[in-house]
């Protein structure tokens, strides 16, 4: 591809608003809730295999910041490989799976103390959560694992999060954090999604092979022209290269999160991105909650339906939750976490939802108070059958 020959169609079809790298409109500046991904590169010192304190401690600044301005973060962090395998004294070049899962799991403990010791110097607890691919793929482990970490934000910690790279085999593993990142971004519904690298965006082709590459600062749409762009990583701890990050825009993107890749080497770079600093924005085109309701409307099918009264039936017209005591019936082969449709008393379709309990659990607990549930169904769960965040209503 000739280097340039997109950037000119880029420009003509991108929004005539306000540069999104300028603060404040910045994403990062006006997102309620940001992922940030850290890569070994920038962490690790190649030369040593030691940490890279004096960067991490600028980088942990620039988070308390954000956390100062009522923004929720979620960290997520490579590292624990690359801190490992000098503890345990591995060669250098490439390391066998075993020897990886080794390294992972000394390197894990030295990672995840240096967030803690860094971070609770400012009162924030700090949470460490080691992920698979399984854990983003199967359903109600999605669904734990997305309870998990609204509920750590939620008491205002700061998840730290890894690939669980001690267990996880080749067959069912993301293979670099970008994607993992944006996989957590979806699970999250966060606004806003940091990949800090070892380069500072995206460009019509490799600018170290290729002197008349051109920066591209905005993508509205990932087209085929923008996957032909994409290039392998430039540094020798780093598993992600380009063409992962864009994988990883594409995931963030379609669930309603802006996604800026951006130079991670400097200090202070979640500044420095507020401050204008070049790197590349990935543009959704809905917010996380909107993206949320389509993928509900119009991705799943119905494993079931629920039942409701008239006095249901005007709370959800209201924009209220499904309680249990307005549930009259269920029918299908549901389990916790599936879409459902939501059926008023003439029979029809009013909603699509998902419902926080299984088909044998909303029959238990149909009709009777949310306080009731726990003693019902032998656990606490969620006080709705469908949340409002869960649920698309049908147009009449």
């Amino acid at each position: 591809m000739r280097p340039g020959c997109y950037s000119a169609a880029l420009m003509q079809s991108r929004p005539r608003h306000k540069s999104s790298t300028s603060s404040p409109d910045s994403p990062l500046a006006s997102a309620r809730r940001v992922v940030v991904k850290v890569g070994s590169a920038l962490l690790v010192d190649q030369a040593t295999g030691r940490l890279n304190r004096a960067w991490l401690e600028t980088l942990v600044d620039d988070l308390r910041r954000l956390r100062r301005r009522g923004q929720q973060v979620i960290l997520v962090s490579s590292g624990a490989i690359a801190l490992g395998r000098r503890q345990l004294n591995l060669p250098p070049g490439p390391l066998g799976l075993e020897q990886k899962q080794a390294a992972a799991a000394v390197g894990q403990i030295r990672l995840a103390h240096a967030y803690k010791e860094l971070l609770e110097d400012d009162s924030i607890v700090v949470a460490q959560v080691l992920l698979t691919l399984q854990d983003s793929e199967q359903r109600r482990r999605y669904l734990n694992a997305r309870a998990t970490l609204n509920t750590l934000l939620e008491l205002g910690a700061i998840p730290v999060i890894n690939e669980n790279d001690t267990v996880a085999t080749s067959e069912i593993r993301y293979g670099d954090n970008d994607r993992l990142a944006a996989r957590v971004a979806q699970m999250a519904s966060a606004d806003c999604l940091v990949l800090l690298s070892d380069v500072d965006g995206l460009y019509t082709a490799d600018p170290n092979k290729d002197p008349g590459a051109e920066f591209i600062p905005e993508v509205p749409v990932i087209t085929a022209q923008i996957d032909a762009m994409a290039t392998g990583s430039a540094s020798d701890v780093g598993s992600g290269g380009m063409a992962t990050k864009i994988a990883a825009a594409r995931i963030a993107v379609g669930a309603g999160c802006h996604m800026c890749i951006a130079l991670g080497e400097p200090h202070h770079p979640l500044k420095r991105i507020e401050a204008g600093a070049r790197c590349t924005w990935f543009l959704p085109a809905a917010s996380p909650g909107a993206a949320r309701k389509q993928w509900i409307a119009g991705s799943l099918k119905p494993s079931g339906r629920v039942r409701i009264d008239e006095g249901a039936a005007q709370a959800l017209r209201r924009g209220r939750s499904l309680l249990p005591a307005g549930v009259v019936g269920a029918s299908g082969n549901f389990e916790r976490g599936d879409a459902v449709q939501v059926v008023g008393p003439d029979g029809a379709v009013l909603a699509h939802g998902l419902s926080a309990y299984s088909r044998a659990d909303v029959l238990r607990i149909m009709g009777r108070r949310s306080s009731e549930i726990e003693v019902l169904v032998g656990y606490r769960g969620r006080d709705e059958v469908i949340h409002r965040d869960d649920m698309v209503l049908v147009s009449p």
